[in-house]
């Protein structure tokens, strides 16, 4: 059994919970959590720091994307393997030769940005480009909310809660609609400003408004659509599309558990999704497994 901690406990930490508890390859240790106050959830204690915890295999690293770098590199040095779903898609290459080092001196494993994208629309883009080598592809996200962007809203002084919502104009091209309930004190234009100068938004056409109640408006709905135009060999007009509609923490609870696994079977070192053999995500006799996907 792969003895598993999770660390923080907002919304991805609670699916990956409810993941781990039906995967038959771990076992909970812990819940590494400084906002949770029960002592248990579902019977697994819930400690302030990772040393409360004894041996742990991997942590499953369920903070904010811009803590992910530390908490990693802290759980890394204390020879813990770890999984995250870091998605500021600019800082994934240079994070990785970053951690890196760390984890090989430290005799672990580290995959980053394993959320679905990135993470397995990161693999489903690589395996287009393998099919059709010459071409464009187009990701295309929503309509629906995205976590990453919302807990950058919400950071923004001045925002009591907020909903950042991914809207699809296509050819990769997106609109954020941001809605916000605002402190008090706080104005729509003051937040609007900082809102739109952060780097998860300052790139895309973003509006702002403001709501009485956020809670009234959350859907954890999101969803894809890739489309890959291409030249396989010399042959043109190659066309693929990969599309789906999902709740957005549970995908991201369950490749993060798979990703977990898959650490246990790599060297020491810092990987992103597309570098792990795709078996590894999988629980079960490999032999069985090439038998019933091959």
């Amino acid at each position: 059994m792969i003895r598993a901690a999770i660390y923080g406990f907002g919304n991805i930490g609670r699916f990956v919970l409810d993941t781990l508890l039906v995967d038959p390859d771990f076992t909970v240790v812990g819940i590494v959590s400084q906002s949770c106050s029960e002592a248990f959830v579902e019977g697994v204690p819930v400690v302030r720091s990772v040393d409360a915890l004894g041996a742990v295999d991997v942590a499953i690293v369920c903070s904010c994307s811009r803590d992910v770098p530390a908490v990693v590199k802290k759980l890394l040095s204390k020879g813990i393997s770890t999984v995250d779903s870091f998605d500021i898609h600019s800082q994934i290459a240079e994070l990785r030769k970053t951690l890196d080092p760390v984890a090989k001196e430290a005799g672990a494993v580290s995959i980053i940005s394993a959320g679905w994208d990135p993470g397995s629309d990161s693999v489903i883009r690589a395996l287009l480009e393998a099919m059709a080598p010459k071409g464009i592809t187009y990701t295309n996200f929503g309509p629906g909310m995205s976590m990453g962007h919302t807990v950058a809203a919400k950071a923004i002084p001045g925002v009591k809660d907020a909903l950042s919502m991914t809207v699809p104009l296509g050819s990769s091209v997106h609109r954020r609609v941001v809605y916000v309930e605002l402190e008090s004190g706080a104005t729509l234009e003051e937040v609007t400003a900082k809102l739109k100068a952060d780097a998860y938004f300052a790139h895309d056409e973003t509006h702002v408004i403001q709501v009485s109640d956020v809670a009234v408006l959350r859907d954890f709905g999101h969803g894809v659509d890739l489309t890959r135009k291409g030249v396989s060999g010399q042959t043109h007009n190659q066309n693929f599309r990969f599309t789906m509609s999902v709740h957005n923490p549970a995908l991201t609870a369950q490749i993060l558990v798979s990703s977990a696994r898959a650490a246990m079977k790599q060297s020491p070192g810092c990987y992103t999704l597309i570098e792990v053999p795709i078996i590894d995500l999988l629980s079960g006799d490999r032999d069985e497994i090439i038998r019933r996907l091959v």
